[in-house]
Parts: C-alpha cells; structure tokens; sequence
C-alpha cells in the first residue's frame, strides 16, 4: 500500500498568527512551500532568493490568498542582503520570530539559469581529483557560508527582540552520510549540521531553538537540475563507478511509483519544527528522508 503524500491544501489555521517567518531560498521548491503554507498559517512572510521571477510568482501567490509577504532580491553569500533582509523584516513588521533558511545549491552555477554541462563543467560537481576552485567555493559560499551569514543576521535580531525564537536550516542526507561525485555539496552539508547544532547550544539560553532538517530526493527544481547532470555526465561517459550505490530510500524503494518526497512533507516537518509543539527540540539534525539513512 502506497503512503499518501501531505495534502498540498492541508494546513493549521492560526497557528503562527501575529508571528513574522523569514525565509531564504523561498522561490521555489521547500522554501516556497512553506512560505505558502505559513501565510495560511497566519505568519507574516518575508521570501529572500537570488531568482527574482519565481519570488515575485511565490510572493503574489502569498498576497492574491490575502495574506501578507514581502520579496527580497538578492544572494544570501552576501553580508549585506542578510543584514537588509532583516532590516526590511523590521521595517514591514516590526521584526522576524521564525526563520527557515532554504537558500542552497547543488552545483556552482547559477540556479536561475539552465543547466550548462558543456559550458560550465569546472562549476559542475566532480570527484575530489578533478574538482575545480571555482566549484568548489560557490557551492560552500551558498550552503555553508550563506546559511552563516543568515543566521547571524537572523540571531542578531532575535536577540535584539529578546522574545526568544526558531530556526530551521535546511540540510541533506549529505550532511548526515556521504555522497558520491559531489564533495562541496557534502562538505558544506555537513557544515550546515555542525552549524546548527553550535547555534542551538549557544542560544538556548535566550529561548531560540535552531534544529535542521536533512532529506533525501525531493521533488524540487535542484533534484531536477542534479538529474539532468547525472544523466549528462553518463552521456558523456563520465562520473565515478559509486554514484549508482544507493539510490532510494525506504519509502521511495516500497512505493509503487518510486516516487520522490513532496515539498509539503518537508514543509510540514519544517513548520513543526518551528511551531509550540516543538518546544522541547534544539540542535537535532532530523532525517525527513523516507528511512534514507535508516539502511
């Protein structure tokens, strides 16, 4: 018997009403699920991503259901967007209470553009022996170093507020295992992990639980885009002998359609995260990933 996926259309009414959610990387895929569904929650939203077009889809979504949302362009690798990200934050509604960072990438390129495997293959993912600089310090700049800058311009605020908070950092399975052919992707995963569980230990005793989520294949536009390089680098008779090791997860392998996890399940587990319920949570690295790392 196949595992129902999380309605699209499901949600909790009111419960973040009053409260303001920030949240990075909320163009597409995870991010703008739960941008969505946290405005229906009654959250207040501000989106920050680097591809303008797909905010502004995600942000007018938010605001033609009645709810209210604000777009911020721009990179969060830089120290400046993070800190005006809070600074609009606080001008719209006085502040953030909650905060997602979803902002990452799986490969140096720029995520709003197509997939160029001819055209960019030293920022395109590779083993340790043929990995480029240039790979190698995009992909940490987003997930690593991003997530960085956004949490501390996010706890900056927070502790300024002194109300106490949450935050959810988006990790990987590759933050919790291995993953073959990408190192920077693993690396800076693994980053996010270490970061998280740092940030909970030092502000649990100003009330702010910060925990991460760490999932396996999910329907988003960068598992599309990494499809796209797996089946290219095969075309091109490239790519290590180990790529192909473990490719589902539990639930994936015992689905009748292998299918992948929806980004309102990640959406869920993530909103729980930040609400009440999960008062007692800090510094966990969870594994949304359909029993990945369970085998």
């Amino acid at each position: 018997m196949d595992i129902q996926p999380t309605n699209p259309d499901y949600f909790i009414p009111n419960r973040f009403q009053g409260k303001t959610i920030l949240i990075t990387g909320a163009a597409t895929g995870i991010g703008s699920a739960t941008a969505i569904r946290a405005a229906r929650e009654g959250a207040n939203v501000v989106g920050v991503d680097r591809k303008e077009k797909e905010l502004n889809q995600t942000i007018s979504k938010i605001k033609g259901e009645g709810h209210k949302a604000i777009a911020i362009v721009g990179n969060v690798v830089e120290t400046a967007l993070c800190d005006r990200m809070i600074a609009e934050a606080v001008k719209t509604f006085g502040g953030i209470d909650l905060a997602l960072n979803a902002a990452g990438v799986m490969d140096g390129g720029d995520p709003a553009q197509p997939l160029n495997f001819e055209g960019q293959r030293n920022l395109l993912p590779n083993s340790i022996h043929l990995a480029t600089d240039e790979y190698w310090d995009a992909v940490i700049a987003t997930n690593t170093t991003g997530v960085f800058k956004s949490m501390r311009s996010e706890l900056r605020q927070m502790l300024a507020q002194g109300k106490g908070g949450a935050i959810v950092n988006i990790g990987s399975i590759a933050g919790l295992t291995g993953l073959a052919g990408n190192p920077a992707y693993v690396a800076s995963k693994h980053g996010v992990t270490g970061l998280t569980r740092n940030a909970a230990l030092d502000y649990a005793p100003y009330g702010i639980r910060i925990n991460s989520v760490n999932m396996a294949a999910t329907d988003t536009p960068m598992v599309a885009r990494a499809g796209e390089f797996v089946q290219a680098s095969k075309k091109a008779g490239e790519g290590g002998s180990m790529g192909g090791l473990k490719v589902k997860s539990i639930l994936s392998a015992a689905d009748s359609k292998n299918r992948s996890a929806t980004v309102w399940e990640q959406g869920a587990i993530i909103l729980f995260l930040l609400s009440q319920d999960a008062s007692n949570l800090t510094g966990c690295t969870y594994a949304t990933d359909g029993g990945w790392t369970a085998y």
